[in-house]
């Protein structure tokens, strides 16, 4: 070994050495923010299984059941730009506020609804008004969340977000599918969820008031489109979320799983609960592993790379007839996604301006809301013409495709080095 490669070596050990995996959970803002996230997260995951176990349990129709997704996904696309606008002109902490309480409003709502059988019609109209508060909730909070630590810990705060998001996700289901079977009636599932969401509020509202940039723009055209305008112009920000939306829209394996069990597979519903918490386990473990691992010295190489291998597994579980094979491909694609979540998260809130951070979050919003729902429908329709297994391997090879198409677009992408050069 050289004496050059002996130094690189030595600076390496010492960054790792002095690597803190609880870096950003060291500042009491943040921490609070993160428990009040947690908690929002798996209630609102708590509820989503109530809301479908109930509709579906009332009116037996696959269609009352698919218009759920939809009914709240409608008002995050359509109040975006509205909603980064409000992020970036108003209050931040207020915003989130009054959207936790409206959340909390609509879960006692449906609880209401729930205890006397109401209308189905009615139970739409809170799931429309959920949809218009996480519209203006994200943006607000993502770009508040950012103003809680400094710059330096934006990589590991991210790391910490996908954590809890994960984690979210994995518990949230399993304590409302338990709480529905524990307590014969979805109305208490409600009520749980109204519960941390007020407690989300108490810890929101403990909150530091921040020193915020707001942007004194007047409500125009020329406002709203300005996140939009700063993506277009920054070509490592427009990459990355390019990679963001054609992976989720073309990487839909989940969608199919009902059917990979059963058809292909040849499984039973317990198998097919272990397939689908599958990502998110290889998600949360990749995401602690992160925690504890320095900043990567080349983010754009492990972006690209990530999201390639992504696809890669996507193609293997496609053509994949062992169970052990399949749960592990989607064990790895909820790692390799999670490598690739903690890159685009750090580059995009480095690279925006504080006064522009909430229209940039609603525009990557509607990216991640727009890619996950039309990604089901494109997984659908492709496994109704060609099969679920042609739908899913052509769906991986289209993953790796863009991300060859994105490494040749944009090659700055390609050399970029660690995330902190950017501070």
């Amino acid at each position: 070994m050289s004496s050059s490669d002996h130094q690189s070596k030595k600076l390496r050990e010492a960054e790792v050495a002095k690597h803190d995996p609880f870096a950003a959970l060291r500042f009491r803002d943040y921490r609070l923010f993160m428990i009040g996230r947690v908690l929002l997260f798996t209630g609102a995951q708590m509820q989503t299984v109530a809301i479908g176990w109930e509709l579906y349990e009332r009116t037996n129709s696959a269609m009352v059941l698919g218009g759920v997704g939809l009914a709240q996904v409608l008002p995050m696309i359509g109040l975006s730009l509205i909603s980064g606008h409000v992020a970036d002109g108003r209050d931040r902490k207020r915003t989130m506020l009054i959207s936790v309480i409206m959340l909390a409003l609509c879960s006692l709502t449906l609880a209401f609804l729930s205890y006397h059988q109401g209308s189905i019609v009615l139970v739409y109209t809170c799931l429309v008004l959920i949809g218009v508060a996480r519209a203006f909730l994200k943006p607000a909070s993502d770009a508040l969340m950012w103003q809680l630590i400094p710059v330096s810990v934006f990589t590991n705060a991210a790391t910490w977000n996908s954590t809890s998001f994960q984690l979210a996700t994995v518990i949230g289901p399993a304590l409302g599918g338990f709480a529905i079977a524990a307590l014969k009636s979805a109305t208490w599932v409600y009520v749980l969820a109204a519960i941390a969401a007020l407690l989300c509020f108490a810890l929101t509202v403990a909150l530091k008031e921040q020193n915020t940039i707001l942007s004194k723009e007047p409500i125009s055209l020329k406002a709203l489109s300005a996140g939009a305008k700063f993506i277009w112009q920054n070509q490592l920000v427009l990459a990355a979320m390019t990679l963001d939306l054609f992976a989720v829209l073309l990487g839909g394996a989940v969608a199919l799983l009902p059917i990979f069990a059963k058809d292909i597979l040849q499984v039973g519903p317990l198998e097919l609960g272990y397939l689908q918490a599958a990502p998110s386990i290889g998600a949360l473990v990749m995401a602690v592993i992160l925690t504890h691992l320095p900043p990567l010295r080349k983010a754009g190489p492990a972006l690209l790379w990530s999201v390639m291998g992504f696809g890669i597994v996507t193609v293997i579980f496609g053509l994949s007839h062992w169970l052990w094979l399949s749960l592990l491909m989607l064990v790895l694609s909820g790692a390799l996604d999670s490598i690739s979540v903690v890159i685009r998260h750090t580059l995009v809130q480095i690279r925006t301006p504080d006064h522009l951070r909430g229209r940039v979050a609603a525009i990557n919003n509607v990216f991640l809301s727009a890619s996950n729902e039309l990604g089901e429908f494109e997984s659908g329709l492709t496994a109704a013409l060609f099969g679920p297994v042609i739908s899913v391997v052509g769906g991986g090879i289209g993953t790796i495709v863009v991300v060859i198409a994105v490494a040749s677009i944009w090659p700055r992408i390609r050399k970029l080095g660690a995330l902190q050069e950017y501070e």
